[in-house]
């Protein structure tokens, strides 16, 4: 075991409450180059929990241990995720015009309470969750994927970030909370747009929330089989304000994740030949790729936030009642203390920090496993001769807070005609707009596959390995 660093009591950042000269910022160019290089540079210094910066140099503890993040998520009675106990918030030391705001402005959702107000609002999103068939799902997942397949098979080439990761999960979602069709890809757009913080962000953020306001008057009236309905309806007796923005954060939460994930795993089993030795070899499922690449590279970076509700030593840190901390969950999973061999294949190991942990785990991760699942072995179905067409040190981030997003996968394949397509690819709205998921099949088998539409060979059939 290797010895930590004993960092100073406290960090004159936190004993201030205002920016401190020397320390690492988790915003601009250092944090986004490599952020998992900064991890490292913290962790030599600072051991499991070190003290940065945030937006507007506003201090906060970054946890970094892989034990210690399981110990603030898994007790709020010490970490609530209450942002209103924030100190700096409440000694007037937040502008209002923070980046921070979404993450940090209370509203009435599971992920922003404790105690038995948690329960109740997290009981109902659960619950409604878990009436979702997951064949079902896998269903809607397999349609959506061959029709942006269909779109790019003829081409022989494309970015698999703008046509497929950042499309599929934001269609899927839409037919689970119940909103139209047609508000798919304007979904998509505006989803995008609020997470990258862009000039129209607002405007998109209205959209949605306008979208979604919609959605709960019309259930109220006519209930359907969808989140928004199971959410009106169940006994925790939620208030309209409480149904929108559950289904919002839903609806946004899931679609970052799971773009990620897609995006993350397509780059890691297209430029690691780890996974491509594995793979050819029989010894890793698409199943096992993801959970490799939630340890290795999680969709998301940090979670914002935890809030001190009194003194407390993490890590051998003084942290003082009110003070942030933010979830480093890419850097937990890199502990040297449970991997002291990143190279590893950690096959069935589970006890990643992709999904977080304790009373705020997230709810809908099986459904995000699900949509990228299938998404990606319909993706390597159609086409499983697929190459990257640049070079992997080409590849590009744009790097936040929270997460980074890889721009663009650029894929080169052969051309493949798309008159033979099997019926899953028909158009979803030819089906009841608001049953995404029908109690029976209502898709039948496909034909035989033909020219220009059949399993690859090789290492990509032995992805697609159920255990």
């Amino acid at each position: 075991m290797s010895t930590q660093p004993t960092p100073p009591p406290q960090c004159p950042a936190h004993a201030a409450g205002a920016g401190g000269g020397g320390l690492h910022r988790l915003h601009g160019p250092e944090a986004e180059a490599d952020p998992f290089a900064l991890y490292e540079r913290l962790r030599a210094e600072y051991g499991a929990v070190a003290p940065v910066l945030v937006s507007g140099d506003l201090p906060a503890w970054l946890v970094l241990g892989h034990r210690e993040n399981l110990d603030v998520a898994r007790t709020p009675s010490r970490f609530a995720r209450d942002p209103r106990g924030w100190r700096d918030m409440k000694e007037g030391r937040v502008p209002a015009d923070t980046p921070l705001g979404p993450m940090v402005s209370w509203v009435p959702v599971c992920n922003f309470t404790d105690g038995p107000v948690h329960e109740r609002l997290r009981g109902a999103v659960v619950d409604s969750l878990e009436r979702f068939d997951k064949r079902g799902i896998r269903r809607y997942v397999t349609r959506f994927a061959n029709q942006l397949v269909d779109r790019i098979a003829g081409d022989g080439y494309a970015d698999l970030v703008a046509s497929f990761s950042d499309q599929l999960p934001m269609l899927v979602m839409t037919q689970l909370v119940g909103a139209p069709d047609e508000h798919g890809p304007r979904l998509v757009k505006a989803a995008r747009d609020m997470l990258q913080g862009t000039e129209t962000a607002l405007q998109s953020d209205r959209y949605v929330t306008l979208t979604l306001e919609q959605l709960v008057m019309e259930r109220k009236v006519k209930p359907a089989h969808d989140l928004a309905s199971w959410l009106i309806e169940h006994p925790a007796d939620l208030s309209d304000t409480e149904v929108l923005m559950h289904l919002r954060v839903v609806l946004i939460a899931a679609y970052e994740t799971t773009a990620n994930l897609i995006a993350n795993t397509l780059r890691t089993v297209l430029t690691d030949p780890r996974f491509r030795a594995s793979l050819s070899g029989g010894h890793m499922t698409l199943p096992d790729a993801l959970e490799q690449v939630l340890w290795d590279d999680p969709p998301i970076n940090t979670i914002i936030g935890r809030w001190a509700t009194g003194d407390t030593l993490l890590g051998g840190q003084q942290v003082k009642a009110g003070d942030m901390l933010l979830l480093g969950l890419a850097a937990g999973n890199a502990d040297p203390q449970i991997r002291p061999d990143p190279s590893v294949s950690v096959h069935g190991n589970r006890s990643h920090l992709a999904f977080s942990s304790g009373p705020h785990e997230c709810p809908g991760q099986d459904i995000g496993r699900a949509i990228a699942d299938t998404g990606i072995e319909v993706l390597l179905d159609r086409l499983p001769d697929l190459q990257l067409a640049v070079g992997a040190d080409e590849l590009r981030w744009r790097g936040t807070l929270m997460s980074r997003h890889i721009l663009g996968l650029p894929v080169r394949f052969t051309p493949r005609s798309v008159e033979n397509a099997a019926p899953h690819t028909e158009r979803a709205s030819e089906h009841p707009p608001h049953v995404p998921i029908p109690p029976q099949p209502t898709v039948a088998p496909g034909p035989a596959p033909a020219a220009g539409h059949r399993r690859g060979g090789g290492w990509w059939r032995r992805l697609f390995g159920r255990r």
